[in-house]
Formats: structure tokens, sequence, C-alpha cells
């Protein structure tokens, strides 16, 4: 509405230029508040206060408050014009195949001015085991644990936001993060730690992205992706999961790590870590490239793992 049709009349200035707010602003969403433009405000939510200073160290308005609160989030309230959300749900609640954090969440953005657009991101363990079948967003969710059904839960309350509300909102399915700057962002501590891979008739397919291309595809999303849409994020890359730690030992001049068989990896490996190499899938990242217009800048592995070059 103009100013001079407006009852309230002229809305100040830090009320007419794009708020942006990130929920879940650690390694990912800094790298999204870096690539945003100075002249936006930049907010992310945060139940720490030692996260305050560090927060306005990199420009950012730090508001604390606390997903599993709901009291806490009132606040947010109208506050953005556009938001990023990428809080993980909680692992341990009763309800294990829900994700509260994302319905406090909603349920604080339907209270006011709604936000122009929505970003969500999710996971690609939303597939399931896909028998290394190329997978494109219409593939069906079968998701086997429990941390992927909460990603499902979530999605489909997003999906219902946007529908009911008419809100703008983008699904981003993300798989493996990596970036030299990253916290457990490279392959380096397995391979020195010696951790087996299966051997190569029982190996899987395993996608990647690079830290900063998810953070430009979530600006991508924010502003170009098509309403009620969701997009594989992913480089161009389709490796077994054994060949992509072969690689990165060889560019790194490490030993390459064992190969066992799946009954042995079962009696050896972590749950978590079996629950990774259980499923097998390429993404098809055709959609984020002709919806997105993302050109990525690290479009293979052979072309440098995580900043290596050979």
């Amino acid at each position: 509405m103009p100013s001079n049709l407006n009852p309230l009349g002229a809305l100040p200035a830090r009320f007419r230029r794009q708020r942006v707010l990130i929920i879940g602003c650690g390694d990912v969403g800094l790298r999204v508040a870096r690539q945003l433009p100075s002249r936006l405000k930049v907010m992310a939510l945060t139940s720490s206060a030692e996260r305050l200073p560090a927060l306005r160290r990199e420009h950012i308005t730090p508001l604390l408050g606390n997903l599993d609160d709901a009291a806490t989030l009132r606040r947010l309230a109208g506050l953005a014009t556009r938001v990023v959300h990428l809080a993980p749900p909680p692992s341990h609640d009763p309800n294990w195949r829900n994700d509260p954090r994302t319905l406090a969440l909603l349920r604080v953005l339907r209270l006011r001015s709604l936000p122009q657009s929505l970003v969500y991101g999710s996971t690609s363990g939303v597939y399931g085991d896909c028998g290394g079948a190329r997978v494109d967003e219409t593939w069906r969710l079968s998701p086997h644990t429990p941390r992927s059904q909460r990603r499902v839960d979530a999605e489909g309350q997003v999906r219902l936001f946007g529908r009911a509300s008419a809100t703008p909102v983008h699904v981003l399915r993300i798989p493996g993060i990596y970036a030299t700057d990253r916290e457990g962002g490279t392959p380096r501590a397995r391979l020195l730690r010696g951790t087996p891979v299966l051997r190569h008739e029982d190996d899987v397919y395993t996608s990647h992205i690079h830290a900063d291309d998810l953070a430009r595809a979530c600006l991508a999303a924010l502003w170009r992706g098509k309403p009620q849409r969701v997009s594989n994020v992913c480089d161009d890359t389709e490796l077994l999961m054994g060949d992509y730690f072969d690689l990165a030992a060889d560019l790194y001049h490490l030993p390459r790590p064992p190969r066992v068989g799946r009954s042995t990896a079962n009696e050896q490996l972590p749950l978590m870590l079996l629950s990774f190499m259980s499923e097998s899938r390429r993404l098809d990242n055709r959609r984020m490239k002709k919806e997105l217009k993302l050109a990525l800048r690290y479009p293979t592995v052979s072309d440098g793992l995580c900043g290596l070059r050979s």
C-alpha cells in the first residue's frame, strides 16, 4: 500500500528495507549472512547469550530465543520479510517422528504480517535407500531413520504453511556438506582414524555440496525460488562412498581406508555412520540449475576435494 494511502502514514526506513531472519545460524547460516548485501537488515535467532557478541561482529542483529520454548519466539512475529530456516529438529523427543521446533516457528510467523518468502533446509535422507538410482524431486519419500522422518514432518509443516498463507516456500534437500573451513567439513579426520569403508560390491552412492554453494542456494531460493517447490542441492559428482574416500586419501597423501563387507561393518561401526552407509542414491540437480539458476563453483570432487588440489 502506498504511504499516502496507509492509515499509519509512511513507514520508518528500517521497516521499508528487506529484513532477513536466519533460524539456525550455524556455519551455513553465517555463510548466508556474509553473502547478503550490506543494505539488508540481517537478524539471527540464537538460544545462547554467549553467541551474541560473535553475531554482532558479523553485522548480524542477534535475537535471543529458543525454538524449544515458544514463549521466547513471539518477538519474531512480523519482524522479517524473508526467512531462512536451517535449524534441525530436536534429536530427543517423545514424539520422535515430529518436529516441534518448526511448528513453534510457523505458529509465530502467522501472528502478524507474513514473510515474502521462506526457505527450509531439509535433508536428502528423506528419500531413504534408492538402490543407487538417480533421484529427482518427484521421487517417493521413504525415510529410514528417525532423523529423516522428523525432516519429512518439518517439510510437510512448511509446505502446508505456504499453501494456507500463500507464502512462497521453497524446500532444499541437502546431502553431505563439505568445506575446508567447516568443522568436520573434510574427510581427513576419518581417514586418520582408519575408519573402514564398504567393499565395492556393497558400496553406496553418496552426494555432496560445498558449504558456500549451499549458502548461495539458500539465497537463490529466497529470492528466485518458485513457490511451494522442492530442489535437490548438490554438486555433479556421482561417486561411490568408498571411491570418494579413496580419492580424498590420495589427495591428502594418506593411506586409503580398509574395505570391509557389510556384515563386518554392522559389527564394527556406530549406528549413525551405518545409517549413511545403508542408503544409496544419486541426486538429480537439474531443477536446482534450471529454477534457481545456480552454477556451482565446485562442480566435481575431482576438480578439488574440499579445496585440495591433486
